[in-house]
């Protein structure tokens, strides 16, 4: 199944070249830790289409893309070769692989949540789909090389520009589908959504953006310290033991008066 998006020349260069980005990362990663060539074109792989490939086996869509879809294999597996042989150079290229890794999580995001719209699924549906698209696959990756998955790790804007995609996705989807404008405009707006993607994850790591953490507090405050916490609760079970033997010393000696009463 594909999406009107699928079919335009500019969102395939993107697309592709997100493909590719990807497929060099993960291969780097391998190269990195002194695999043999069979494990930086697995890992290449599983780093450009894992996503794709959770996101079209939880849509039902078997076999799914990632091994049928011979134009991003070939290509995944051409990022592996190179990476194997350029890894030195492909180092240095840090900005290079930033923008185009920045485009592939736009292109992922957008087109796994319209491909989960097209399969009939709800709107929060789509923007997990679209999420696992853009994300599982440098997970899998990560966790694949025993390593922090970049994001847990990466402290700048990585998952929350994809979710932004996702969600601007299905906003412009479901208008396109209630006729509010014809598909050229929403291929143009997804488009301009997998622009949005990149430029918010670039401006996140050219001025050291984080996102936030938790609250930096240093002390609790609870109306009782544990001390006092633990005299309150042995002072509620004295009064609790005193209740029971009251009522005990009560049924007691109403046993007592018929006892009485046959004496009489």
């Amino acid at each position: 199944m594909k999406t009107a998006l699928e079919g335009n020349l500019i969102f395939m260069v993107i697309e592709y070249l997100g493909i590719f980005s990807c497929g060099l990362s993960g291969g780097l990663a391998a190269v990195r830790k002194g695999y043999d060539i069979i494990s930086i074109l697995l890992v290449s792989w599983i780093s450009a289409l894992g996503g794709g490939v959770v996101r079209d086996v939880l849509l039902g869509q078997v076999p799914p893309s990632g091994i049928t879809d011979k134009g991003s294999v070939i290509v995944t597996l051409a990022s592996g070769l190179v990476v194997a042989v350029a890894h030195p150079e492909i180092s240095r290229m840090t900005w290079s692989m930033l923008v185009t890794d920045a485009m592939a999580l736009g292109s992922f995001a957008v087109n796994g949540t319209a491909k989960a719209l097209m399969s009939g699924t709800g709107g929060m549906t789509a923007i997990f789909m679209g999420m696992a698209t853009a994300l599982v696959g440098g997970l899998l990756r990560d966790i694949l090389l025993n390593q922090v998955p970049a994001v847990i790790q990466d402290q700048h804007w990585y998952a929350l520009p994809s979710l932004i995609g996702c969600m601007l996705t299905l906003a412009s989807t479901r208008a396109q589908q209630h006729g509010l404008y014809p598909a050229r405009v929403d291929m143009a707006l997804d488009l301009a959504i997998v622009a949005l993607v990149v430029v918010l994850r670039i401006i996140s790591v050219k001025f050291n953006i984080l996102v936030p953490g938790a609250v930096d507090r240093r002390s609790a405050r609870l109306p009782l310290n544990d001390a006092q916490l633990a005299r309150a609760i042995r002072h509620l079970m004295r009064g609790r033991s005193n209740i029971s033997v009251t009522i005990k010393h009560t049924d007691e000696d109403s046993d007592r008066k018929p006892d009485a009463k046959k004496g009489r």
